[in-house]
C-alpha cells in the first residue's frame, strides 16, 4: 500500500478545523515554503514521524524539512556554547500545589532534642565495639573527652580498608582530610567550642557530591580523574557542624544500579550479594558499620532500595528540602539529597544539619523542620497499605515501571513478602509486617487500612526521568564518551537510553511536566487522609512520589534467611518530622535496630 496517499484526514488536529479553513491556510502556508537545503528531507520527517506517532501531509513534511534544516543550525550554534554539569535549569519545580506552601523559617543546624546517654557511659575497653553506636552515643564519647574524634576517626578508617576487599564499597579514602578535620574537631572541644552531636563525627559521601581537591567520580568511566573546585552544601553544611569526612562512598555509574568503574558493591548481609543501587557504597559502608552515617541521593529509588537491601535507615526529603548544589545532575526535578544511617534519630540529627536554602539551589524551601520526638502516636493518622500488611505485599520491581526505573536504582529487592524464595518464607514475611501493625496498636497508634488508588499516570510519566537524565549528559552522548559506560565494568545501559532519549519530542515532555501537576494533585488528595502510609516493603508508592515530591523512609521490622526486612514510612510534603516520629516509635519499641551484619 502506498503512503497513504488519500491523504482525507491531513493533520489531526486539523480534523477539528472546517475543511475550508483549514485548506485555505495550509494552501497559504506551503506556497510560501522552499524547498529543503539541507541533511533534512521530507523523507527524513515521514520517518520521525513514526517514531513520534504522527502523521503529517507531504507539503507538511517538505515545510518542516526546510524549517528543520535551519532549526539545525541553530541546535549546531547552541552546542557550541560551554554549558557546565552544575548550570541550573530556567524552569523550578516546586512539589508544593497553589495555597499548600509550606511555612517556615528553616533554621539548619538548630538545637534539636535528641537521647543523651546517662553520666555513667564508659569508653568501650575496644573501641570498634562502638562501630554500630548511634551518634547520639557517638557524640557523647567525645563530648565527654571519653573518646577523641581522632580515634575514633582512625577507628572507622581500619573498618573501611579492612572491608573494602570483601565490600567494594568507597571509591576514595579521604585519609588525609579526615585526620586533619579530626584534629580540628579535637582542638575546638578541648578548648571548650562544642559545635553538637556532629561535631567529630565520621562520615562518608555518596561519590557525586563535589568536594574540593578531592576527585568525584559519579561512579563512571568517564570521570574517573575528575576533581571539582568547590563544595557542595550538604558537604559544608556537615564541615560547619564539625563532621569528620572519611571517604567517597560507590554509587553505580552515573546513579545507576550497584555497579561501577571499580565492579559492584555488596551488602554485609550476605557479601555473594549486591547492595542495590544506586546509593550502593552508603548503604554498604553505614550498614557494615564502617561510618557513623552517609549521604545518599534519590531521583527513582535511590536511597529506599539500598536502605532496604542493607537494612538501615535511609531517609529520602521532600524534593526541595535539601540543595541539590554540587551533586551530580542526574533528573532536575527529581534528584534528592538525604541522610543513610543505622537509626531513626541519627537520620533526623543529620538532616537537620543538611536542610534548607543555601542561595544556590533555586528549588529549596525555606519550610521549617519541627522534631518532636515525644509527640503521641494517637495523635498521628497512621494508614497502612492493605495489600502489603494484610495480603501479600507488592514486590517492588514488579511496581516499579521500566527502564528509567532500574536506570535510576529501584529496589532490586522489596523487602516484602513477595520477595521470599517459597511458600513458607512468604507467610513468614507476611507474619513479619502483620506484628509490625501489631506493635503500632500497642503504642496507641490507630490504623486504617487503606487501598492504594490506581495511577496509571506514573508509568506513563516514566521518560521525564530520561530526558532530564539525558540532557545532563548530552555532550559525553555526542562525544561518544558516554560508551566506555557500556565496555568497561559497570555494564551501564545509560548509553542506549540517552541515545534514545534523544528522540522524545521536547512537547511530550512538556505534556508529561503538565501532567505531571495533575499526578501531584490525585496523590495530594489521597494523601489528605492521613500523616503518614506504611507499606510493606516498597510498593508502586515509590515511583509515584519520586515524581510527586513526598518523603519517604525506611525502618527494620525483622529478620528472615539472615537478611533484614524493612517497611517504608511516606509522608506529607515537608513533614519529615512526623513520619520520623512514627519511625522513632516503632524503632524503639523493638529490637530490630540493634540487629547488625556479622563481618
Amino acid at each position: 500500500m502506498s503512503r497513504k496517499t488519500s491523504r482525507q484526514s491531513r493533520r489531526t488536529f486539523l480534523a477539528a478545523v472546517p475543511a475550508a479553513v483549514a485548506g485555505a491556510v495550509a494552501a497559504r502556508t506551503y506556497a510560501q515554503g522552499q524547498p529543503a537545503t539541507g541533511p533534512i528531507k521530507a523523507a527524513t520527517i515521514e520517518s520521525a514521524e513514526t517514531i513520534m506517532g504522527l502523521d503529517f501531509h507531504p507539503d507538511e513534511e517538505a515545510a518542516m524539512a526546510a524549517s528543520l534544516n535551519n532549526r539545525l543550525r541553530t541546535f549546531q550554534q547552541l552546542r557550541q556554547t560551554d554549558v557546565p554539569l552544575d548550570t541550573e535549569v530556567a524552569v523550578v519545580f516546586k512539589p508544593a500545589l497553589p495555597g499548600k506552601e509550606p511555612k517556615g523559617p528553616a533554621t539548619p543546624g538548630a538545637a534539636i532534642k535528641y537521647a543523651r546517654p546517662p553520666l555513667t557511659l564508659k569508653r568501650p575497653a575496644n573501641l570498634e565495639d562502638a562501630a554500630f553506636w548511634p551518634i547520639a552515643k557517638l557524640a557523647a564519647l567525645i563530648e565527654r573527652k571519653l573518646v577523641t574524634s581522632t580515634e575514633l576517626t582512625q577507628m572507622y578508617l581500619a573498618r573501611l580498608k579492612r572491608y573494602q576487599p570483601t565490600l567494594n564499597f568507597y571509591v576514595t579514602l579521604t585519609e588525609e582530610l579526615a585526620l586533619q578535620q579530626a584534629a580540628d574537631a579535637d582542638k575546638e572541644i578541648k578548648a571548650g567550642k562544642y559545635r553538637g552531636p556532629l561535631h567529630g563525627i565520621p562520615w562518608g559521601a555518596k561519590d557525586l557530591f563535589a568536594t574540593k581537591g578531592i576527585r568525584t567520580t559519579f561512579g563512571g568511566e568517564p570521570f574517573v580523574d575528575q576533581v571539582i573546585n568547590y563544595d557542595a552544601t550538604v558537604v559544608e553544611r556537615l564541615r560547619e557542624a564539625g563532621a569528620v569526612l572519611v571517604a567517597k562512598l560507590t554509587l553505580g555509574a552515573l546513579a545507576q544500579g550497584d555497579r561501577w568503574f571499580g565492579g559492584q558493591t555488596h551488602n554485609p548481609w550476605n557479601p555473594q550479594q549486591g547492595s542495590s543501587g544506586s546509593s550502593a557504597g552508603p548503604g554498604s559502608a553505614t550498614a557494615a558499620g564502617c561510618v557513623a552515617f552517609a549521604i545518599g541521593t534519590e531521583t527513582r529509588g535511590s536511597i529506599i532500595s539500598p536502605s532496604t537491601v542493607n537494612g538501615i535507615v535511609g531517609l529520602r526529603p521532600t524534593y526541595g528540602r535539601v540543595s541539590r548544589y554540587g551533586a551530580m545532575p542526574l533528573s532536575n526535578t527529581m534528584d534528592k539529597p538525604g541522610p543513610m544511617c543505622r537509626y531513626v534519630e541519627d537520620a533526623v540529627i543529620v538532616l537537620n544539619a543538611i536542610y534548607g536554602p543555601d542561595k544556590r539551589d533555586p528549588t529549596v524551601a525555606d519550610a521549617a523542620f519541627k522534631w518532636n520526638p515525644d509527640a503521641p502516636l494517637a495523635g498521628i493518622r497512621i494508614a497502612y497499605v492493605r495489600s502489603g500488611f494484610e495480603g501479600t505485599p507488592a514486590a517492588a520491581p514488579a511496581a516499579a515501571p521500566a527502564p528509567a526505573a532500574a536506570a535510576a536504582g529501584a529496589p532490586g529487592r522489596a523487602g516484602g513478602a513477595a520477595g521470599a524464595a517459597n511458600p513458607q518464607q512468604q507467610a513468614q514475611a507476611r507474619q513479619i509486617y502483620r506484628d509490625a501493625l501489631e506493635v503500632f496498636r500497642t503504642l496507641g497508634a490507630k490504623l486504617q487500612p487503606v487501598d492504594l488508588p490506581d495511577m496509571p499516570l506514573t508509568n506513563q510519566l516514566s521518560f521525564i526521568l530520561e530526558v532530564e537524565a539525558a540532557a545532563s549528559f548530552d555532550e559525553l552522548t555526542r562525544s561518544g564518551e558516554i560508551d566506555l559506560l557500556q565496555t568497561g565494568p559497570s555494564r551501564s545501559s545509560w548509553p542506549g537510553m540517552f541515545k534514545s532519549a534523544r528522540f522524545i519530542p521536547a512537547v511530550e515532555y512538556i505534556r508529561a511536566q503538565r501532567a505531571r501537576t495533575i499526578l501531584m494533585k490525585q496523590m495530594d488528595q489521597f494523601m489528605s487522609q492521613f500523616d503518614v502510609l506504611l507499606s510493606a516493603g516498597s510498593d508502586a508508592t515509590l515511583s509515584t512520589t519520586n515524581l510527586t515530591g513526598q518523603p519517604a523512609m525506611t525502618v527494620k521490622c525483622g529478620m528472615l534467611n539472615n537478611a533484614p526486612r524493612v517497611f517504608m514510612l511516606t509522608g506529607q510534603l515537608y513533614d519529615e518530622a512526623t513520619m520520623a516520629r512514627v519511625a522513632l516509635a516503632f524503632e524503639q519499641a523493638t529490637e530490630w535496630k540493634d540487629k547488625h551484619p556479622t563481618l
